[in-house]
């Protein structure tokens, strides 16, 4: 134990001051969305490069015309297909590693309606908690659940315990049982074999509990969304288990998520409500 004392006290630097100090992120990550508002007419090349459905009709402009699509980051991959796809430019990828939302209708990314072509990203504003979390603010248990995930995710989670992330500084922490934990953090598509055992592991799991949904399979069933196997991650839960079922309090998008999103997003039930 000594000897692991010391090993931290010689690495310290090695821990990002977050969030005070914003993490170095490869220019190769492309990060949340940016839409601008542009005539597409009868184009559909993006929907047609999209690989998981997560493009939808938006609002036609005033001469009925289609416009620039929703993009939903519940199922979206970012792959950059769109983007790639569209001559007019509509699709752009901020970079903005902070994208956990508290509801799922608030991962819709819609273009602003005077937005230009080459127009820089809003500014990010962090969304509110519908509700006070303040019970979870000093001390925070999870579980992590693999509801028949590929282990990206999974992988990302794991990350966080290790020195440039530092978890457990936050007071956050994962554990072994759900009888331990104060909630669930959910990877993968629930699969047919998983949903059993993910909705005894939400029911072993006392109260007050939370529930975080982390990458685009735990959210909408990802790459997998409609597969025989597959139960579409929390959109297919939340709709089989009715008011019963299991529900969000947390999604942070991505395949897999940047373990600064998934980070950001566990703090972000720190948040004044």
């Amino acid at each position: 134990m000594l000897r692991i004392i010391k090993e931290r006290l010689h690495q310290k630097y090695r821990t990002l001051d977050y969030p005070r100090q914003n993490p170095a992120l490869s220019p190769r990550y492309l990060g949340r969305p940016a839409l601008t508002s542009v005539e597409c007419g009868d184009c559909r090349a993006c929907f047609d490069a999209c690989p998981t459905g997560a493009l939808l009709p938006g609002p036609a402009g005033p001469d009925g015309r289609a416009r620039t699509p929703l993009l939903d980051m519940g199922r979206c991959i970012f792959c950059g297909a769109c983007r790639d796809a569209c001559s007019k430019g509509a699709f752009r990828f901020s970079g903005e590693h902070r994208m956990a939302v508290f509801q799922r209708e608030d991962l819709l990314v819609s273009a602003a309606p005077d937005s230009q072509s080459g127009a820089s990203a809003p500014a990010y504003e962090p969304p509110r908690p519908p509700r006070d979390y303040k019970l979870f603010r000093r001390s925070l248990k999870l579980r992590q659940v693999s509801a028949g995930g590929c282990a990206a995710c999974e992988a990302d989670c794991n990350v966080l315990g290790t020195l440039a992330y530092d978890l457990g500084r936050f007071g956050i922490e994962f554990v072994a049982s759900p009888r331990h934990a104060d909630g669930l953090l959910i990877t993968g598509p629930a699969s047919a074999h998983m949903r059993r055992a993910l909705l005894d592991t939400w029911a072993a799991t006392p109260e007050p509990r939370l529930l975080v949904a982390v990458g685009a399979c735990a959210i909408s069933g990802g790459l997998f969304r409609d597969s025989p196997q597959c139960r579409n991650g929390m959109d297919g839960l939340q709709e089989s288990g009715g008011a019963d079922g299991p529900r969000a309090d947390v999604f942070v998008p991505g395949c897999p998520p940047n373990p600064w999103s998934i980070l950001d997003g566990l703090l972000s039930l720190r948040r004044q409500a």
